[in-house]
């Protein structure tokens, strides 16, 4: 009797070749619609086949490969169809199968055509969440708060835009970069902050996700001239957010996937690799200036803080503050609160909250009641910590979020009880 199959994790595979086999069928063939087409057909063959035949050594390689004979098939029954897509695909030179998976570059350009200038700020994102991250569409809806039928529009709409305006498929001219450039290091940060900060799912971090946003952000950083250098100094400063923000990415998660606070986690074991990479693009970023700077700050004073208790909240503040000249936003009005808390301790955040709690971008949200929730139970209030964790919970989208929530709502409610006082009583 033959041993039984391993069984086959076809969504880990989509997501993490769906992008790169998309941006490099689209440039065998010039269309992004029927690349992505393409793909898809691809992971169908492959749930067919697979389980069969086995998984292949290279699934990257055989998605893309196989996607690419897709296209060319559905060109060749195109036959009404004879303009430079179809031309292209048939003259360009079949690749093998490595070859397929290690063409480095054309993520990278299907970012800057996702970008352009010409597409609408809000669907540029959309698109590169999509195409180059692999994305579901209601992925993205949860991520932009939208319905998922308004995304998939824009969608839609942003990739027959490329196709009738002919936007090509290819990196700018070095004197267009500057330019084009912040919307694309806006899309890389998102992608990043997907990866790191997954907003719906049943893990907290998007490995493959995080892994692609430090390769193009790397990649950005080579490609942007040097006599650019404010442009260069911010995606340095991206860069170096990125890095100290992911070596502690493998202590996000405890063994059974649990999310872990930055207070409790194995500093020891954070990449230390990283650190210097990101303290080294740190210094670079520094000649110029803003958002991801700020940010980049705040994370590298988490990053060489010894201890939890060694951490400068007063840098950590400051940084905050500097981050609200360039983006006056709730959410950094609330993370802000949270490092006033800390500093000067709870009752001082909750003052600071109060602030923003007004706003109607947040009011009633599950990131401010998480935030209230946290620094009413460092301030021993654990029925009011409980009420705002309640509310947190039902506002929670990731499964490893919800988790940690329950825990933290356990606690307090443990608490309450033993301290003598009803865990669902009133605020005072």
């Amino acid at each position: 009797m033959s041993a039984a199959r391993p069984a086959i994790d076809l969504g880990g595979v989509y997501r993490a070749e769906f992008g790169r086999a998309v941006a490099t069928i689209a440039r065998f063939t010039g269309d992004v619609d029927l690349a992505e087409d393409a793909v898809q057909e691809a992971f169908a063959i492959a749930l067919r086949t697979w389980d069969r035949d086995g998984v292949p050594a290279n699934p990257g390689a055989w998605i893309t490969t196989t996607a690419r004979r897709r296209a060319l098939d559905r060109l060749r029954r195109e036959s009404a169809r004879h303009g430079k897509e179809y031309e292209a695909a048939l003259v360009a030179p079949s690749p093998t199968e490595t070859e397929m998976s290690e063409l480095p570059d054309d993520q990278l350009r299907m970012i800057f055509t996702c970008c352009h200038p010409a597409l609408a700020p809000e669907s540029r994102v959309a698109l590169t969440l999509r195409l180059v991250c692999g994305l579901r569409t209601a992925e993205i809806a949860r991520a932009f708060l939208q319905a998922e039928s308004t995304v998939a529009q824009r969608i839609s709409r942003a990739k027959a835009k490329i196709r009738h305006a002919g936007i090509p498929l290819r990196i700018p001219p070095a004197h267009l970069l500057p330019e084009r450039a912040p919307t694309v290091l806006a899309v890389v940060y998102l992608l990043f902050t997907e990866g790191y900060f997954a907003t719906a799912g049943p893990v907290a971090v998007r490995d493959e996700l995080c892994d692609e946003a430090l390769r193009v952000g790397r990649l950005l950083c080579a490609l942007l001239p040097v006599e650019e250098q404010a442009v260069r100094a911010e995606a340095h400063g991206l860069l170096a957010l990125m890095l100290l923000t992911d070596s502690r990415r493998s202590q996000r998660r405890g063994g059974d996937g649990e999310l872990i606070p930055l207070e409790a986690q194995d500093r020891a074991r954070w990449d230390r690799q990283a650190i210097r990479a990101g303290l080294n693009c740190l210094l670079i970023a520094a000649e110029g200036g803003g958002p991801y700077l700020a940010q980049a700050r705040i994370a590298a004073a988490h990053a060489v803080a010894p201890t939890w208790a060694a951490t400068d909240w007063n840098a950590i503040v400051a940084a905050y503050d500097e981050l609200l000249g360039y983006t006056p936003s709730p959410a950094v009005q609330v993370n802000r609160a949270v490092a006033v808390g800390f500093r000067d301790r709870p009752e001082a955040g909750l003052r600071a909250l109060e602030e923003v709690t007004d706003d109607s971008r947040v009011a009633g949200g599950q990131p401010i009641a998480a935030a209230r929730a946290d620094l009413y139970r460092r301030a021993g209030r654990f029925v009011e910590a409980a009420q705002n964790y309640r509310i947190a919970l039902a506002g929670a989208g990731n499964d490893a979020a919800r988790g940690y929530l329950r825990r933290r709502l356990a606690e307090v409610e443990d608490t309450c009880r033993a301290e003598g006082a009803g865990p669902s009583a009133p605020v005072a």
